[in-house]
């Protein structure tokens, strides 16, 4: 099973990935991927930083280029049984991860101020610094060009939406419930499968 996530600035989507983390999925980032690429260059990941270059390198090699690196290692990896990919922000890049086998996309979202809440809660420096400048960061990210980031075409292409509006102990059940419906539907495909 892989599990692709997407979902709102802030909505908690770093913490369902460490969640799954505990439960045994191997991890990749496309914004790691990012990062990587952004440090061989001796440039400082911010979140503009690492927006900007996304953009670009979309634009240059396509948009699934990120999604593309992920899955190469991936495939590299030994034996992986469960994976999560975090960091979705284009279509594409689904696209090019829907070619594996036994991938489901999955959106965390919250209210608003909740996830702005977090997000100075968190003090990263990638984070926006007020609650104006977090609304125009997000408005950014939502409905970018082809090659840009387009979190709302993600979320609205996502198979399961996890509402991340509570403590951590509403946030695992939520996951749970995701993970459940989840190996239902795969039990339904490989049912419909086998009788072709």
């Amino acid at each position: 099973m892989i599990i692709g996530l997407t979902g709102t600035l802030a909505a908690g989507k770093g913490t369902v990935a460490e969640y799954l983390i505990g439960k045994g999925f191997q991890y990749y980032s496309l914004s790691d991927e990012l990062r990587l690429l952004l440090r061989e260059k001796g440039i400082s990941p911010t979140r503009d930083n690492l927006t900007k270059a996304g953009n670009e390198l979309r634009r240059k090699y396509g948009p699934a280029f990120l999604a593309e690196l992920a899955i190469k290692r991936l495939r590299g990896a030994p034996s992986v049984a469960s994976a999560v990919v975090d960091s979705i922000r284009n279509t594409g890049e689904i696209n090019a991860l829907r070619e594996l086998k036994d991938f489901y996309l999955v959106s965390v979202d919250a209210p608003v101020d909740i996830r702005y809440e977090r997000a100075r809660k968190r003090g990263s420096e990638r984070d926006p610094k007020s609650f104006s400048e977090f609304l125009v960061q997000e408005k950014r990210e939502m409905a970018g060009k082809d090659t840009d980031q387009q979190l709302a075409a993600c979320i609205a292409a996502a198979d399961f939406t996890i509402l991340n509006d509570g403590d951590y102990k509403k946030l695992y059940k939520e996951i749970e419930s995701v993970l459940g419906q989840i190996k239902v539907k795969a039990a339904v495909t490989a049912a419909a499968a086998a009788k072709k």
